[in-house]
């Protein structure tokens, strides 16, 4: 297809070419396919990926919400709690995100099904589940408003999706990690993932193979 490169704008990380295959998510009138898995704004800002999802093992904070969302130019999904950060702070974290422009909100594995209620009371955009194991309890967090889900299983993430897909039915939104490889990607969605979330390579690891090339390219001169 047609395409316009920059020279100054030519490390852009790129999601896999295998998850356009994966049917998207419609959300506020914008098809998503691919998230991007990071909280640093220089990957966020250089990236193809059609939207970002920002959680993080810290508590969250509204500075940090603002901050992603200011530099994202692709919609945000941000991490409001479920551990350690949980009742009326994720509660008001959510509505924050809101007001902030969040295109919707995550909550983590444990966060109680109360909680995901009173949270669904008071914002919306979308609030997404994360199921991390075969133990969570899925129906139940649909049932007290998560409108879609984030599975993260780790190795047995395929499986997972699989037997949620057919314990919801079509209509649920399925967000997934796809896996190091394209063809787990394709395995995923056809499992039933509607999109995929990707992890980018940190920019400690794109600096040192920068740097690599830089010193073979000295040599080259020597």
């Amino acid at each position: 297809m047609p395409a316009f490169q920059s020279k100054l704008r030519s490390r852009i990380v790129e999601v896999p070419e295998e998850i356009y295959e994966a049917s998207g998510i419609l959300i506020f009138g914008k098809r998503i396919k691919s998230l991007l898995f990071s909280t640093d704004v220089a990957i966020i800002r250089n990236s193809n990926a059609q939207s970002v999802i920002a959680v993080y093992p810290f508590t969250p904070q509204t500075t940090i919400m603002q901050s992603i969302i200011d530099v994202s130019s692709v919609p945000v999904f941000v991490g409001v709690g479920g551990g350690t950060t949980t009742g009326l702070r994720s509660v008001n974290l959510a509505f924050q995100a809101e007001q902030l422009g969040a295109y919707g909100v995550v909550v983590n594995a444990p966060m109680e099904n109360e909680v995901i209620s009173q949270i669904r009371e008071h914002i919306d955009i979308p609030l997404i589940a994360t199921i991390s194991s075969f133990q969570d309890d899925f129906k139940g967090k649909l049932a007290a408003g998560a409108t879609m889900f984030n599975i993260s299983g780790g190795a047995k993430t395929v499986e997972l999706v699989k037997h949620i897909r057919q314990e919801v039915g079509p209509d649920v939104p399925i967000i997934a990690t796809g896996g190091p490889t394209g063809e787990l990607v394709k395995a995923t969605i056809r499992a039933g993932a509607n999109a995929i979330t990707y992890t980018p390579p940190t920019s400690a690891e794109i600096f040192a193979e920068l740097m690599k090339r830089y010193r073979e390219g000295q040599k080259a001169h020597d």
